[in-house]
């Protein structure tokens, strides 16, 4: 895929974060700041909670596990040919290719609207013939580095490298907009809100753990639905920028199983996701978006 897939190259990590709202407006966590600070006013209620909440905050972990040295994804081949994006050549050189016109992109976007983060992605395939088509955003716990994984799976089933190029965009958009940290703000916020709830009912310190975990699972996807549109929507610039048509790729939507517009859901309607990426184009080709 090129140098962005060393292993071990050297990590761009900044000295000090700045706000750069560049990109919409993002959550910045005033709401769960603010939560945290009335519970640690509240005494003793603190200590009963530590267990619960580092339960829920071994949960949260999980989203960014470090990456293990040998064994699980693998990293992706050099750089490839150009690619036909109507045509399909087999699942791997097609994704290399995808990667190719894609990634350094991601990368400059990233730059450009947020300096502050490490733009550095490091893109994973996991060759497990048995994973369910996936792919998925995380950070490396240990250098902070942006991984963006896919199953093998999922690149056999996409019909377009148009439809690879906007998953990988869509991925990088999370990173972009910060999505992973404010999840875990908001899962904090609604552990602590839960658990302080229930030990002011009189739970005991042991009943305290499972209110704070489903405390933790509610505020981390009260937001979902709108990261999942935002992704969409900054996905849409970074493929179209890498000359792939985004609504051609957005296509992907119309064979995955529609999730509707469940309460608590973790992905919005199928129509919603179209919907953003013609509406992102619409203003992108009107000069409003670039």
């Amino acid at each position: 895929m090129g140098r962005r897939l060393r292993q071990n190259g050297e990590e761009r990590n900044p000295a000090h974060i700045r706000a750069t709202p560049t990109w919409g407006a993002f959550f910045q966590g005033a709401g769960a700041a603010n939560f945290s600070a009335a519970f640690l006013s509240a005494g003793p209620l603190v200590l009963r909670l530590l267990p619960a909440l580092t339960a829920a905050a071994l949960l949260l972990a999980a989203c960014a596990a470090p990456l293990p040295p040998t064994a699980g994804p693998r990293a992706l081949p050099q750089r490839g040919a150009p690619i036909n994006t109507a045509v399909m050549a087999s699942p791997a050189q097609s994704f290399s290719a995808v990667l190719a016109s894609v990634e350094p992109v991601a990368e400059a976007v990233c730059r450009e609207k947020r300096p502050d983060l490490n733009c550095d992605f490091l893109i994973l395939v996991d060759t497990d013939p048995g994973k369910a088509p996936n792919a998925f955003h995380r950070l490396d716990s240990q250098t902070g580095r942006p991984v963006i994984g896919f199953t093998a799976t999922l690149i056999a089933e996409a019909r377009s490298a148009d439809e690879l190029a906007f998953v990988l965009g869509h991925e990088a958009g999370h990173h972009l907009a910060g999505h992973l940290p404010r999840q875990q703000r908001s899962a904090v916020a609604g552990a602590v809100l839960a658990g302080t709830l229930a030990a002011l009912s009189g739970a005991g310190t042991e009943a305290l753990e499972q209110p704070t975990r489903i405390g933790a699972t509610v505020g981390a996807r009260s937001y979902s639905k709108d990261y999942e549109l935002e992704a969409d929507a900054i996905g849409t610039l970074i493929a179209w920028r890498a000359g792939f048509d985004p609504e051609r790729g957005a296509a992907f939507f119309t064979r995955l199983p529609d999730p509707g517009n469940r309460f608590l859901g973790s992905h919005p309607p199928n129509a919603a996701r179209i919907q953003t990426v013609l509406a992102t184009m619409a203003a992108i080709r009107q000069g409003r978006i670039r």
